[in-house]
């Protein structure tokens, strides 16, 4: 319990600033289960708020069945993912709902570097509206340094942070970019959470958003 409220206080400075801005809230949860050794299935639930808690802006399913080409690394993966958006119309109080099918596919690689935990994700999405498609790449980098321990392992406080870049496969190429820290909790390999800042720069806008992430990574033949 002590060392969740050093995260909390680690996080006091960037709750200050973010209460100064207009700011998000997001709840994310990650599952990522294996089985029969190589195989995996993940499974993802987000809700993101214009503000903390309320005002729904977008709910999120997302499933995936991968393959780790070596063990436990270089996971390829095709999955499908469901957007629900509630988008305010410009100059107005007003919502207009947009739902967005998506498949994609992804390859994900890791690394160690002494403390230094990084993993690479490329992504590629093809994404289904009411009255058009669309085609998207990502590219995410992130990095897991631990603090009270030399390892992620059990019981461990670990700072965290990522970057993502979205590129459209049309005009205007550029989407959006995401920079991302937060302080985590590791509780044991399986399970842990983190408490972090967000900060979306798109086109002409930028927004910042609270996040409270859950991993999961119990395994189904557990």
């Amino acid at each position: 319990m002590k060392k969740l409220v050093l995260i909390f206080l680690f996080l006091i400075p960037l709750l200050s600033i973010a209460q100064k801005s207009d700011v998000g809230n997001w709840f994310l949860y990650f599952g990522n289960q294996s089985f029969k050794k190589k195989w995996n299935v993940w499974n993802e639930f987000q809700y993101r708020s214009y503000n903390y808690g309320s005002d729904l802006q977008q709910l999120v399913f997302r499933l995936g069945l991968g393959y780790n080409l070596t063990e436990n690394n270089n996971n390829v993966l095709l999955g499908y993912s469901f957007m629900k958006s509630e988008n305010y119309i410009a100059g107005t109080d007003n919502k207009q709902n947009v739902d967005e099918h998506r498949i994609y596919q992804q390859y994900i690689t890791k690394q160690n570097f002494s403390r230094v935990y990084i993993q690479h994700r490329y992504r590629i999405e093809e994404r289904f509206f009411k009255n058009e498609t669309k085609m998207r790449y990502r590219y995410f980098l992130s990095l897991n340094v631990p603090v009270t321990r030399k390892t992620m392992t059990d019981k461990t406080i670990y700072l965290s942070a990522y970057s993502e870049i979205f590129i459209n496969s049309k005009s205007p190429y550029y989407d959006r970019l995401r920079l991302y820290g937060a302080a985590g909790y590791q509780f044991n390999k399986n399970i842990r959470l983190e408490l972090g800042m967000l900060k979306q720069h798109l086109e002409k806008t930028s927004r910042n958003q609270f996040q409270i992430v859950l991993f999961n990574t119990i395994p189904f033949n557990k």
